[in-house]
């Protein structure tokens, strides 16, 4: 029986029309190493997409270029027929090449056939929210995304999206894209260390837009986080625990989607980000020496 979703950490949002928990679930470290392929434990990663079910878990963050397939077929072979309680949100504007990399593709057709690919591989007639990843792997770059934007708008009018968002993004294309159709996420590197989009959130939070935040440690150790490490020394919890803690904490806007492969990782992740932080460690880590993020590999176990 799934739990209530008000028993997992944060409560609810309002995605669109849609009431999703807080604390979601990433599914990229489905797929096998650097997200291609099979995972090594095929049923393990079924009964993590179930578990998340279980636990009352309502906001699934998924791609069909990880893998490529991959997790869409482990999510549909897992949870088909999906409860109507369940958003899975997906992304396009990046296939996958032979060497694992990320190459964009946005042009119209691109995008079409990236809808398409997501429908079958998901077994759905409409996806619940499609962001439209822009930037590269390094991150977000200037850059407009009207055009892009405007076919996922089509497609949407067509019924084969309820939702739009955007992904690794600037703030100034999320104000262009808000421009052109209602967007109810942006989904952005964010966390302790790297705080760019500080006063974002804030905005979105104030026009019910919610923010999902990946990469929660950011690429920094907490070797060089002395304030991570005390208030996890301090609160008996992993730094990962307390990371997702602020990160619940920072906004209600704010969403997680903290990946894993294992079950047991899984209930980690529930029970960290549930950590009560303290006024004194919530000042201590906002002291935090905000180090700068040297990578944003989108294959980094930590990204979700």
């Amino acid at each position: 029986m799934s739990t209530s979703p008000t028993a997992l950490p944060g409560g609810t949002w309002t995605l669109g029309d849609h009431t999703v928990t807080r604390f979601g679930y990433g599914a990229m470290q489905l797929a096998g190493p650097w997200v291609l392929g099979p995972p090594a434990d095929r049923d393990g990663a079924l009964a993590v997409l179930r578990e998340a079910v279980d636990r009352g878990i309502t906001h699934i963050d998924t791609s069909d270029a990880y893998g490529p397939r991959i997790t869409n077929e482990l999510i549909r072979e897992a949870l088909h027929p999906y409860p109507e309680s369940l958003l899975i949100a997906t992304k396009v504007g990046a296939n996958r090449d032979a060497q694992g990399g990320w190459p964009t593709a946005r042009r119209p057709a691109d995008l079409r056939q990236q809808v398409h690919d997501n429908l079958r591989s998901l077994g759905v007639d409409t996806l619940d929210l499609v962001n439209m990843r822009m930037g590269d792997a390094q991150g977000p770059q200037p850059g407009p995304i009207t055009e892009a934007f405007e076919t996922l708008v089509e497609l949407h009018r067509d019924g084969l999206i309820r939702h739009l968002g955007v992904s690794n993004v600037t703030a100034e294309q999320v104000a262009e894209a808000r421009t052109v159709a209602p967007v109810v996420c942006v989904q952005n590197m964010y966390n302790l260390a790297h705080r760019h989009d500080d006063q974002l959130i804030e905005q979105l939070a104030v026009d019910g837009v919610a923010y999902v935040p990946y990469f929660p440690l950011g690429g920094f150790s907490p070797v060089r986080s002395a304030a991570l490490s005390a208030v996890a020394a301090r609160t008996g919890a992993t730094p990962k625990s307390v990371a997702l803690a602020w990160l619940l904490r920072r906004s209600p806007n704010v969403l997680l989607i903290p990946g894993t492969s294992k079950v047991a990782h899984l209930r980690e992740n529930i029970v960290g980000a549930g950590l009560a932080l303290s006024d004194q460690d919530l000042a201590e880590l906002d002291r935090e020496d905000r180090a700068p993020v040297v990578a944003n590999d989108p294959s980094d176990p930590l990204r979700h």
